[in-house]
């Protein structure tokens, strides 16, 4: 097995366990998570937005003997999570955990499980997926490029999950069962991972075109859900704070650019 297959597998798995930290937010009061949340977010929205100028779009470049073709994937990136958030994910509102108190989380509303639980699943599963790929991809560019892609993915991961988790909580199921679904459905970003490593042994210049679409997608997802979450911040000290997280969020994707 090569260093990029055991860089993205290790990698995977430790994006996977990232859906774990649901448990840490069981004793955590909802003004303390709210606290940590947009500092994760705005975090995540700097190192998303750093890894796709600073690596992938400039090694994409870099590697293209067509320049046309790198902008028209990172636009392919771009439009192929709009559709897939437009048509089929119905994406659950990352926000439904805010929503339920700490009472909710502790005794659900109904003793079955709505169907809200499902879709969150369902959701989940496929945005994993997606990141597997992209983490899988990166690693076939290079292993630093690799590692900033997952870590990006965690960033932007970890308040994610936290949603996740209570989601699960609100639509019935309980602490134990949401936990090894959140699970599970990490689990399948591996899946995500391998097709992309195995589309990279066969097909002819896959990194080279899944770089800048892996960037189109991180552009994406910082663009609008994670920004337009940071907006709804309005008091100007907070936000000096959310300015801070998403330039300290781009200098580590920075510093990482010195290992390549």
């Amino acid at each position: 097995m090569t260093a990029p297959w055991i860089y993205a597998i290790a990698s995977v798995l430790l994006v996977s366990l990232v859906s774990l930290i649901g448990v840490a937010t069981m004793s955590v009061s909802q003004q303390r998570l709210k606290g940590l949340t947009f500092i994760l977010v705005s975090l995540a929205a700097g190192a998303m937005l750093g890894n796709a100028f600073i690596h992938l779009i400039p090694e994409a470049f870099e590697t293209a003997t067509n320049k046309l073709t790198v902008s028209l994937c990172v636009l392919g990136g771009i439009f192929a999570f709009f559709v897939m958030e437009k048509f089929l994910l119905w994406r659950h509102c990352h926000e439904v955990d805010d929503q339920v108190s700490g009472d909710d989380r502790d005794h659900p509303q109904t003793e079955h499980v709505h169907p809200v639980g499902f879709m969150s699943l369902a959701a989940d599963g496929m945005e994993n997926m997606i990141d597997g790929m992209m983490i899988g991809a990166a690693y076939l560019v290079s292993v630093p490029i690799g590692i900033a892609t997952t870590i990006a993915v965690i960033l932007h991961e970890i308040p994610t999950e936290m949603g996740d988790f209570g989601v699960l909580l609100h639509a019935g199921f309980s602490r134990g069962k949401a936990l090894l679904l959140n699970f599970l459905s990490g689990l399948v970003a591996v899946v995500g991972a391998l097709l992309a490593l195995f589309a990279g042994s066969y097909i002819q210049g896959f990194p080279a075109l899944m770089a800048p679409i892996a960037a189109g997608c991180l552009i994406y997802i910082a663009g609008s859900d994670l920004v337009p979450q940071l907006h709804k911040e309005l008091k100007p000290s907070k936000s000096a704070v959310q300015l801070v997280a998403m330039v300290v969020g781009v200098g580590l994707m920075l510093l990482l650019k010195f290992l390549d």
